[in-house]
């Protein structure tokens, strides 16, 4: 009962973990810059995501152009689509597979099915968190060594966004949720070799052909 509810925790968090994923991926806002200048009723907020880049207003004007031309971006934005799109995959696929073989529920057939089933959802979690992980480290990396950089203007200085924050979070649950889902079926296996099934003893060829002289001799 312990295990089935800490898969249930565990599937929990990977649902927050995978819809977090799909905002943090969708989210224009992974570097902004607040340039407020010296009136304040002429602010602007310049926002640059994976797919689009968007300037708001403090008149209340919103605008986005879409990035459409996918060589002219930099290295680490490509990087970033690929990797988190391929984290959304993981996660809804492991979703799909934990929700069978989860003690909880009646699909997946028997125990080692479920079992199994719950071992490579764990996996996908877990290369999915690690697919998120990667691009997020990789674009504020990239974000503070502009930032720290001296030869670059003011202006042209960007600082994290809460698209990068919900990665960084959404990657820590998938992370969490697939150990667990793992540790969990691995400590089942190993309970099944620490008490084997008990074998039944059948009796001996021996005694039935020992039987079969005695009834001879009263033929």
């Amino acid at each position: 009962m312990a295990s089935a509810s800490l898969q249930f925790f565990a599937f929990i968090l990977a649902l927050f973990g995978a819809f977090g994923d799909i905002a943090a991926t969708l989210l224009p806002n992974w570097k902004v810059n607040a340039d407020v200048g010296s009136n304040i009723i002429t602010a602007i907020t310049q926002m640059q995501g994976l797919w689009m880049d968007c300037t708001w207003y403090s008149t209340g004007m919103f605008s986005c152009t879409l990035k459409y031309s996918i060589l002219s971006l930099p290295v680490y934005i490509q990087a970033a689509r690929t990797t988190m799109v391929l984290s959304c995959i993981l996660s809804a696929f492991g979703i799909c597979i934990t929700t069978v073989g989860m003690k909880c529920t009646k699909l997946g057939g028997d125990s080692d099915s479920k079992n199994n089933a719950c071992f490579v959802g764990g996996i996908c979690f877990i290369l999915a968190g690690i697919f998120g992980l990667v691009p997020t480290c990789w674009y504020t990396r990239e974000i503070i060594s502009n930032f720290l950089d001296q030869s670059v203007p003011e202006s042209s200085k960007h600082e994290p966004g809460a698209a990068v924050y919900t990665g960084f979070i959404s990657a820590g649950f998938l992370l969490i949720a697939g150990v667990i889902f793992c540790s969990s079926c691995f400590k089942r296996q190993q309970g099944a070799w620490i008490y084997p099934p008990k074998q039944h003893h059948f009796p001996s060829t021996e005694q039935e052909s020992n039987a079969g002289y005695s009834l001879k001799d009263y033929v």
